[in-house]
């Protein structure tokens, strides 16, 4: 008895894939790919937003401790501010009574239209603030 004549007695078959049945899968794991891949990108902007929005709560708290020790609040040179390549952080109003953080976002995070420009106040007002939630 041959190998084959074996295989048949066990009830196995080897059986090469045609070139129809891998064009098929292929196919289909396109199609998949294609729904999965800007699905998986648009959550990872909205991690990277929540933590630019993380960010910015952080900087509120330096900025409180800052007015405690001088008074005034903090310029953009005076914060510990966050290394990150996806967003810009900064000052852009400061004074004895009031200031304006903003993270900005850079790269990738560019293509997050809803919250390219984020920014909270001493208030505690965010903009826009549906980027907070």
């Amino acid at each position: 008895m041959n190998k084959a004549e074996k295989m048949d007695l066990l009830g196995l078959r080897w059986q090469g894939m045609t070139l129809v049945e891998l064009i098929i899968v292929i196919a289909i794991v396109s199609i998949l790919a294609t729904v999965a891949v800007p699905s998986m990108m648009n959550q990872i902007r909205e991690a990277r937003r929540s933590e630019g929005a993380t960010h910015l709560l952080q900087l509120t708290l330096q900025q409180q401790a800052f007015r405690l020790t001088h008074l005034t609040y903090a310029k953009t040179d005076d914060l510990s501010l966050p290394s990150n390549k996806h967003f810009r952080y900064f000052v852009s109003k400061s004074s004895a009574t009031e200031y304006v953080l903003v993270a900005e976002a850079l790269g990738e995070q560019k293509k997050d239209s809803a919250c390219k420009k984020m920014s909270i106040d001493q208030s505690m007002r965010k903009t826009p603030a549906s980027c907070f939630d």
